[in-house]
């Protein structure tokens, strides 16, 4: 029977210790709502664009104390407020429609949200993409963008119906496209999936296993799990956003995630010993998790980008 050298075990499991000291622990930690818009044919002048919010401004609400601060203070701190555009700002506090606010120009009514009046990436072909994110990002919403020379667009209300979402603005038709529930959880399984199979894969080669039916069973196995992941998240988070409280969905299904694969890889990991299968499961549960934790935003981006 073979049998697991502890150097390299060790040498794993102090290398697994020192992951979990780097990755930033929060008080809010966990996914946070996002919404990306992609701008096809954009205006070939400067514009900005913000989603707007039922109800009216109540004033700056971030912060504590004496010295509250909205929304453009959040996101545009100090040297970065110097980048906007001052006439461009009020044009488009100009054209908010009554009973409606703006969540970046103005702030939101509660907890903040990170926004991008001016896009900071671009997706595949080039179109600017505008991210809005943390627990501010409102459920209900609509867009507005206006140009320089004072061109007004308004979309119609939208739900976002997922936890992570995207939509498409056509400047040029003026028209806003979401893609339907199904789009947006087969692309939040795809940016939960990508970064657990290149985590696990590296940590499956350092292992041992190197064998044909060994990477079989690991891509089953995690395809399994994370489909399970993702159905069990539909259901709860997705549906019905999240708070600080979150984590209390994800540790329960993490724990789960973790008994299951180990109990699996005992089966199916045959290449080596059983105690290993099991040390493998383990680490490669918590390594994925803590890397999840630093990758989501990212290959979510990267993810809306091609789709």
């Amino acid at each position: 029977m073979k049998r697991m050298n502890s150097r390299p075990a060790a040498a794993l499991c102090a290398l697994l210790l020192l992951v979990l000291l780097c990755v930033p622990t929060l008080a809010d930690s966990g996914p946070k709502a996002q919404l990306i818009v992609r701008v096809k044919h954009a205006p070939d002048e400067p514009y900005y664009l913000d989603l707007l919010e039922e109800g009216e401004y109540g004033g700056p609400s971030y912060g504590s104390g004496d010295s509250p601060y909205c929304g453009i203070d959040w996101n545009y701190p100090d040297e970065r407020a110097d980048a906007l555009d001052p006439a461009l700002l009020d044009a488009l506090r100009a054209a908010i429609p009554a009973g409606w606010h703006a969540c970046t120009a103005q702030g939101t009514n509660g907890v903040p949200m990170n926004g991008q009046l001016y896009a900071e990436s671009a997706d595949a072909a080039g179109n600017p993409l505008h991210v809005f994110s943390y627990m501010g990002v409102p459920e209900r919403y609509r867009i507005l963008m206006v140009t320089q020379s004072g061109q007004v667009f308004v979309s119609e209300p939208l739900e976002r119906r997922v936890l992570q979402s995207s939509a498409a603005v056509d400047w040029a038709a003026k028209t806003v496209s979401v893609p339907p529930v199904w789009v947006g959880c087969g692309l939040q399984f795809l940016a939960t999936l990508l970064p657990t199979l290149a985590v696990e894969g590296a940590l499956a080669f350092l292992f041992g296993y190197r064998a044909r039916k060994s990477w079989q069973a690991l891509l089953g196995v995690n395809l399994l799990t994370q489909g399970a992941l993702a159905l069990y998240l539909a259901v709860t988070v997705l549906r019905h956003g999240v708070t600080g409280w979150s984590m209390i969905f994800f540790l329960p299904a993490e724990l789960v995630i973790t008994a299951v694969e180990c109990g699996l890889y005992c089966r199916l990991l045959t290449e080596q010993s059983k105690a290993r299968a099991v040390v493998y499961g383990l680490c490669a549960n918590v390594c994925s998790a803590a890397a999840g934790a630093c990758l989501a935003l990212p290959v979510w981006r990267w993810v809306v980008s091609i789709s």
